[in-house]
């Protein structure tokens, strides 16, 4: 059925139009992490613990281990999360800012930046051999953190900027992907990057085939994420390759001159988007807040040197690595006319993408149990995590804040 002209974008929603649903749903994920947090820390932490290593088969016992609830959210349900992101990074590399080749790559060298600049810093500050195999751990970002926050900065950010900081924060998660393979872990299975081959293959037949129903693609769109976990790759990350892969204009020629079958005639890529992204961010986002935000500090003692340097590795990594390395990085591929600003878009902008670049947070939290064996040095980088986490966002919301009631910044 046509909706009514005057219906929300997400109808489901319409009892919260009169507010920034964008900065709803960065109010509900901050507040997920918080009672996370609490409760972690609180008499009920065994309950916490028990919750999220509940085993869950989904009747998939014959061909996965069962895994947890925990496995489940992350890596299971925020592949759609990603799949979102995919989807709306292709709508603007159709149609939008990341259509000029030149604006595409400026998120690229920006994030090459953010993550040697942060590994320099730690690794200048431990000397220590124990310590310095947590270097990976202050470059990465987490993105849906991320773009929480900057969605409660309010409406003088730029729509450019969201672009700009999920492309960021992509490659970023790539890249730490990548560490963890070849620095953490036994390397990337070739079988299961075939298993991947195998199922991008099936979404592109389907598609050359003309088969228009989303739910045709869950199969091969399964194939692809299930060649992600046999690789030794996250599996979220399918839901990026999905979403790119994604056609972003419409097949239905005849239904695009039918003012009747409007909603029909919408390109797949807006279509699919506006599907999930009510349940993306009042649903997946804060489950995955709430379950990875909870992060015990027992055991946390900063009174001998190398936590204490791993501690303050991780802080000058997140809160000043990072935006000193995306935004160096940025000023020369710019200088070099490697890349160029989007319109509307000025450096201070990229102070803030570099600054929110500096919530690490799960991912961080991540590889500090794949670098620590020590639990005085894992609690140490958990507790540094944190602390600059907090402070990124905090200083980019200051930021954010500060730009909008200035012209002059």
């Amino acid at each position: 059925m046509e909706l009514p002209p005057q219906a929300p974008a997400h109808a489901v929603l319409w009892p919260l139009r009169f507010i920034s649903v964008e900065a709803m749903s960065g109010v509900v994920l901050l507040a997920a992490a918080a009672i996370a947090l609490a409760w972690a820390n609180s008499p009920w932490a065994s309950a916490y613990e028990a919750l999220w290593h509940l085993k869950l088969g989904l009747g998939a016992a014959k061909f996965l281990p069962a895994r947890d609830l925990h496995f489940w959210v992350n890596d299971g349900l925020m592949s759609v999360f990603f799949l979102v992101v995919g989807l709306e990074i292709r709508r603007e590399m159709h149609d939008g800012a990341l259509s000029d080749p030149r604006v595409a790559t400026l998120p690229i060298v920006a994030a090459v930046g953010g993550v040697v600049i942060p590994a320099l810093l730690y690794v200048l500050i431990n000397t220590d051999p124990a310590a310095r195999r947590g270097w990976a751990i202050p470059t990465a970002t987490d993105i849906a953190f991320a773009v929480g926050v900057l969605s409660l900065i309010g409406k003088d950010v730029p729509p450019v900027l969201r672009m700009l900081l999920l492309t960021l924060a992509i490659i970023d998660d790539i890249a730490a992907i990548l560490v963890i393979a070849f620095f953490y872990s036994s390397g990337i299975a070739v079988g299961g990057m075939l298993i991947v081959a195998a199922g991008v293959l099936g979404v592109l037949l389907l598609q050359w085939l003309g088969v228009q129903p989303a739910l045709a693609y869950v199969l091969p769109g399964a194939v692809v994420w299930f060649g992600m976990l046999r690789a030794g790759l996250h599996p979220a990350l399918a839901g990026v390759l999905l979403g790119l892969l994604t056609p972003a204009t419409s097949a239905f020629g005849r239904a695009q001159r039918d003012p009747g079958t409007r909603r029909a005639s919408e390109p797949p890529v807006e279509r699919v988007e506006a599907l999930l992204h009510p349940w993306v961010a009042f649903g997946i986002m804060p489950l995955f807040a709430l379950a990875n935000a909870g992060v015990s500090l027992q055991g946390l003692d900063l009174s001998a040197a190398v936590p204490l340097a791993v501690g303050a590795g991780i802080v000058s990594g997140l809160v000043l690595g990072k935006p000193i390395g995306i935004v160096l990085a940025s000023i020369a591929a710019v200088r070099l006319k490697l890349c160029t600003l989007p319109e509307g878009v000025r450096w201070s902008h990229l102070v803030l993408i570099g600054l929110l670049g500096g919530i690490g947070f799960t991912m961080s939290i991540f590889i500090a149990n794949l670098a620590f064996d020590d639990p005085g040095l894992l609690a140490a980088a958990k507790f540094a995590v944190l602390v600059a986490s907090v402070l990124a966002a905090t200083l980019g919301l200051v930021l954010g804040r500060l730009r909008g009631a200035s012209a002059t910044l």
